[in-house]
C-alpha cells in the first residue's frame, strides 16, 4: 500500500516516487513508475495520449492515491502548481487582478507579475486574455506561493508557436532566478527537449528515461514517436543554440 512519507529526503531531491501503480476499475493508468526532482532541475514527462502523465501529476501533489508505491516528499515543501485546464464561468466579473489576488497574496506579488509580464494585464476580464497570456497568469499564481518544487501540467497548451518558445524560456528563467525544482508535462516534443534537464518518456511504465539526446535515440522512444520527432528535435535544437535573438 501506499504511504506517503513527509520526512526530509536525501541530498536535494525535493520529491521522489518509488513503484507507484494505479489502476481505474480494470485499466492500468500507471505501473511501477520512479522518478525523483531535485531543487534547481527541470524534468519533463513526455508520452502519448493516455500515457499516465497527468495521473502521475495528481500522485506526485496527493490529490491522487496508488494502489502501490509511495511518494517521498522534503519536509516541509511548497509545491506551486499549474493546470492544464481552467474553466471560468463566463458572467463571472473576475478581471486578473482580482484573480491574482484570490486567496492568501505574497508580497513579492509586484515583482511576480513583472517577471511573468502580465502587469498590463491586470485590469482586463479573465475571460478576455489570450490562451497565452492565461498561461502566463496561471504560472504567476503557482510562482506566488514561493515553491520548492513547480509542477506544470502542458503549460503551452492553447499558446501560438511564437508563445511557446518564450513561454519555455521563461520557464528556464524561472528556474535559474528561483532555484526551484520544476516537474513539467509535455506533448510538444519537439520544443521541450532542449528546455529540460531530464526526459522521462511514459506509456503506463517508464519507457525511457535520460537526458534529451540519449532519450530521443532509445529504441523506444523512436517506436512511440518516430525517427520523424527525433529529427525535428535536432532541427530546432540547432537554431536553438545558435539563434540570436534582437
Amino acid at each position: 500500500m501506499t504511504s506517503n512519507d513527509p520526512t526530509k529526503c536525501k541530498n536535494n531531491i525535493l520529491v521522489q516516487a518509488e513503484n507507484i501503480s494505479v489502476k481505474f476499475q480494470q485499466h492500468t493508468a500507471l505501473k511501477n513508475v520512479s522518478l525523483q526532482v531535485q531543487r534547481g532541475e527541470i524534468v519533463t514527462l513526455i508520452g502519448p495520449n493516455g500515457a499516465g502523465k497527468s495521473t502521475l501529476v495528481r500522485v506526485v501533489l496527493g490529490l491522487s492515491i496508488p494502489q502501490q508505491g509511495k511518494i517521498v516528499r522534503q519536509s516541509n515543501i511548497c509545491i506551486g502548481y499549474m493546470p492544464q485546464h481552467l474553466t471560468i464561468d463566463p458572467v463571472l466579473p473576475l478581471t486578473v487582478a482580482k484573480f491574482i489576488n484570490l486567496g492568501k497574496v505574497k508580497k513579492n506579488i509586484q515583482s511576480i507579475l513583472e517577471e511573468v509580464k502580465i502587469t498590463e494585464l491586470l485590469n482586463r476580464p479573465l475571460q478576455n486574455i489570450s490562451g497565452g497570456e492565461m498561461r502566463r497568469v496561471l504560472l504567476a499564481r503557482a510562482l506566488l506561493r514561493k515553491p520548492d518544487l513547480l509542477v506544470l501540467d502542458e503549460p503551452i497548451q492553447g499558446v501560438d508557436v511564437v508563445g511557446q518558445y518564450e513561454l519555455y524560456e521563461l520557464i528556464a528563467q524561472i528556474r535559474n532566478r528561483h532555484g526551484c525544482g520544476i516537474l513539467m508535462v509535455s506533448h510538444d516534443l519537439h520544443l521541450v527537449m532542449a528546455a529540460t534537464d531530464k526526459v522521462i518518456c511514459l506509456n503506463q511504465s517508464i519507457c525511457c528515461s535520460g537526458h534529451p539526446e540519449i532519450v530521443t535515440k532509445h529504441p523506444a522512444y523512436l517506436k512511440l514517436f518516430g525517427s520523424r520527432a527525433a529529427q525535428d528535435l535536432a532541427v530546432y535544437t540547432h537554431h536553438h543554440q545558435n539563434s540570436n535573438p534582437k
